[in-house]
């Protein structure tokens, strides 16, 4: 009951810390980690009692899939350079780096031990990344570069941190075994992801009611994750997989409902998750506080040459990385999405934080190998890797929006505009054309065609209201204005029969389940 209740608080907590966040420029994520740590310090609040093998299926497909949702499987083909260069290379140079240090300032720290270090710390948390950066207005380049970074760079840290979990375990490792494992996980989850996405795609069709596709779309990351763990595939690129063949192939135009309603039920999700996923990272400073007790000044120590090693890392590398890749931008004809400045570069560098993956992968740190012997220095491990978690969260979180000011790098609104009016004008001509493919088919009054050329005409002027000349932006105005009374007048009329249906509950003999179907028909006619 106690941890029922926690986490009741961790989803009172993830709705609250969105408006308050809004309110005082602190993003949502960073308040839930310090909501987190404050639950952490109080006595009487349990410690969280989650198998750790539980957490990395339980939050990352729902996570995973709500960040796809949000891009295109064009914006990655786009970035693949960049991608590649932080996703993979920054995470295996990360590794290495991190391992050589601990190795070196940690007495006794096996070096197995502390490649499972680097590979846990060494990716960049996407729904940190995303979050907070997708509220600062930052150019849509560095925010796609971000997202494709922190949702493929788990793949590489997790495959990295099971061949060395497996060498500590086991005592032994082979190079070639773990490349071949490396290539066969990349090549499952490939594979698992297709076929789920088309039999996802299937079922769309199947099912063809908003609610029950709704519900199909929790159930594909959660399948996907675990179906291709089970085949010893990376469960996370074979969410990202189904995610984005649906978001390719699984789109109906005229599916208005389904997308509505997906929009806010994802929207819901993606809350929640997000900010329990990040409360439980403050609550499991109760993991460090006790590994810590009696040794704070050498452990703070290590981890504080850790979380140096982790930022400058980053730095060092990206600068090269960025110069390489706008090398390769300006010799080939790609438009790829890539830091311009410097100053993008340095955003770039302080949104490096880490989050949710590395929790779930320290947690789930065995605690004895194969001969029964304890891991070894595993809460050495489990300190310092909380210690990295909360440097970058909290304190890369907390400076992020300060810094972007500071800086002055904000998204380009001239050229999103410039984007959405030539969507407007598409969306406009597409309608005329199919207008004409009609009165091609079938004889219409004069009326009614003028009728619907202008409708036609609306469908871009609506959308943007620059695209007509100034006549018609005042004739578009008055019409607004008008149907926005219209609306108003429809909404309280709507509003008057769906009380007089829901009073009809109440009544001797109705029937629940037609005064809900009658309601429902009331709602949808109110979308419209």
């Amino acid at each position: 009951m106690e941890q029922l209740a926690l986490l009741l608080v961790l989803l009172l907590g993830a709705l609250v810390s969105v408006p308050i966040g809004d309110r005082f420029g602190v993003p949502a994520p960073v308040l839930m980690t310090l909501l987190g740590i404050a639950l952490a310090l109080l006595d009487f609040v349990p410690q969280v009692n989650i198998p750790p093998g539980l957490i990395l299926p339980a939050l990352l497909p729902p996570l995973l899939y709500a960040a796809v949702r949000r891009t295109s499987w064009r914006q990655f083909t786009a970035n693949r350079r960049p991608i590649f260069l932080l996703a993979v290379a920054l995470v295996f140079v990360t590794t290495v780096c991190v391992a050589a240090v601990a190795h070196t300032v940690v007495p006794g720290l096996t070096l197995a031990a502390a490649v499972v270090l680097g590979a846990l710390v060494a990716p960049p948390d996407p729904i940190a990344a995303t979050a907070v950066a997708g509220q600062l207005g930052l150019p849509r380049r560095l925010v796609s570069i971000l997202e494709g970074e922190g949702l493929f760079n788990d793949v590489t840290a997790i495959v990295l941190y099971h061949i060395a979990i497996a060498a500590v375990v086991t005592g032994t490792f082979s190079l070639p075994g773990a490349v071949l494992e490396f290539l066969l996980s990349a090549v499952v989850a490939l594979v698992v992801g297709v076929a789920l996405g088309w039999v996802a795609d299937k079922l769309m069709d199947m099912l063809a009611d908003a609610t029950l596709q709704v519900g199909l779309t929790l159930l594909v990351p959660y399948v996907s994750y675990v179906l291709a763990e089970r085949l010893h595939g990376s469960g996370v690129l074979a969410v990202l997989v189904t995610a984005l063949f649906l978001a390719e192939y699984a789109t109906d135009p005229d599916d208005v409902l389904m997308r509505l309603a997906g929009h806010t039920f994802w929207d819901v999700v993606d809350t929640l998750v997000t900010g329990v996923a990040f409360g439980l990272i403050g609550l499991e400073l109760h993991h460090a506080i006790r590994t810590a007790s009696g040794r704070w000044g050498e452990m703070l120590g290590w981890a504080a040459a850790v979380v140096a090693v982790v930022v400058l890392v980053r730095l060092v590398y990206l600068l090269p990385a960025t110069w390489l890749t706008k090398r390769l931008h300006a010799r080939r004809d790609h438009d790829e999405d890539i830091p311009m400045t410097w100053r993008e570069t340095v955003v770039m560098w302080w949104s490096g934080m880490r989050g949710v993956a590395s929790v779930a992968l320290v947690l789930a740190i065995p605690l004895r190998t194969q001969d029964g012997a304890p891991f070894p220095d595993r809460d050495e491990i489990v300190f310092i890797a909380f210690g990295v978690i909360m440097a970058t969260l909290v304190l890369q979180g907390l400076t992020l929006p300060w810094l972007v000011r500071r800086l002055g790098v904000q998204a380009d609104t001239e050229v999103e505009q410039e984007f959405e009016r030539a969507l407007a004008i598409r969306a406009a001509r597409a309608a005329k054309q199919r207008l004409k493919e009609i009165e091609a088919a079938e004889e219409l009054p004069e009326e009614l065609s003028e009728q619907l050329v202008r409708r036609a005409f609306d469908i871009g002027v609506r959308i943007s209201p620059e695209l007509g000349d100034e006549e018609r932006r005042e004739a578009h105005r008055q019409r607004v204005t008008r149907l926005k009374r219209l609306r108003r007048i429809q909404g309280e009329m709507l509003s008057a029969a769906r009380q007089e249906v829901l009073a009809a509950r109440s009544e001797a003999g109705a029937d629940p389940e037609i005064v809900d179907r009658v309601l429902r028909h009331l709602d949808v006619r109110s979308l419209r």
